[in-house]
């Protein structure tokens, strides 16, 4: 039976001030540096990747968690703009929406963050009606995702069972506990997309050979590995695929590997063979550092197709 929409994503939705400059480290001491420029955009793992896969023309719902401010109907109009479904978007009056602060330089970034509504997004909050009409899930930011990361594995096991297919990008852990209760959300997921300080960090593994072996034994799983500007690696029923990226002059990297994300799965979604969804994922992850922000530069089809 065909789906309504071809994806639900699942996670965190809050805007990124993106501060750009030569020197962008802030000084204490009532010191006031000028910078080159400041740009409100669409944040969180789960958001961006939300606007990447719209842009690429898959058909896109969204679930998540925002507050009744300013920063969380600038989120939701971000979305409709982007022809994004919000039906699912809980505006909560109560609460604040979470906000992103990534300082960048063009070559690294640093990121600070205000939780807000990002961690109290919980099961109570998920329309299932909504996510059986989709034909793929996917979730980002687990760490982040407090009220939740317990109950991530049954929805994804619910999700499956609606016949769904589903992929996790962790992100990163900023307390660096790396929870293990990661592995059974893994259990009933499709493709597992970290990179390789994720990798390693969360099957406690020193190579990755081993943490691969270590997700994959035991579960149908796809790892797929973003390895930034020196392309990607996916590991499929024992096979082992590479593919190399284009190259590119970063102009901020917020939001590269959401867009390598949104790529792979548009590539994934349509059936390519797995090296072309790498190349895919590839190219949008690169394309997408070429504006500030995490969707700015974010590739259309057309765009994509001129790559490939």
């Amino acid at each position: 039976m065909e789906k309504e929409f071809d994806l639900v994503v699942l996670g965190d939705a809050n805007p990124d001030l993106i501060l750009t400059g030569k020197d962008i480290v802030p000084e204490f001491g009532q010191v006031e540096k000028w910078i080159d420029n400041a740009e409100l955009t669409v944040g969180g793992s789960a958001g961006i990747f939300a606007v990447g896969a719209a842009k690429l023309g898959l058909k896109t719902a969204f679930i998540g968690k925002v507050g009744a401010d300013e920063f969380g109907h600038f989120m939701r109009d971000q979305f409709v703009r982007h022809g994004i479904d919000v039906s699912g978007l809980v505006i909560d009056p109560k609460i604040k929406t979470g906000l992103g602060i990534s300082l960048s330089d063009g070559n690294d970034r640093a990121i600070l963050t205000f939780g807000g509504s990002i961690p109290l997004l919980s099961y109570n909050d998920i329309d299932f009606d909504l996510l059986s009409r989709g034909r793929h899930l996917h979730s980002g930011s687990y760490y982040l995702l407090d009220g939740l990361r317990p109950d991530l594995a049954r929805i994804y096991q619910e999700a499956q069972a609606l016949g769904l297919t589903t992929s996790l990008d962790t992100n990163y852990d900023p307390k660096e506990v790396w929870d293990r209760q990661v592995f059974d959300v893994l259990d009933h997921t499709d493709l597992f997309l970290p990179n390789m300080t994720e990798l390693l960090a969360i099957s406690g593994q020193k190579t990755l050979e081993a943490a691969v072996e270590h997700f994959t034994s035991g579960r149908k799983l796809m790892v797929t590995l973003k390895n930034g500007a020196d392309g990607a690696l996916a590991f499929s029923n024992g096979e082992k695929y590479s593919v190399s990226s284009i190259t590119v002059t970063p102009l901020d990297t917020t939001g590269a590997g959401d867009s390598f994300d949104a790529g792979f799965i548009y590539g994934y979604l349509n059936q390519f063979p797995i090296e072309k969804s790498l190349r895919i994922g590839c190219i949008c992850g690169a394309l997408s550092t070429q504006g500030l922000g995490g969707t700015a530069a974010q590739a259309t089809l057309a765009e994509l197709n001129t790559y490939l």
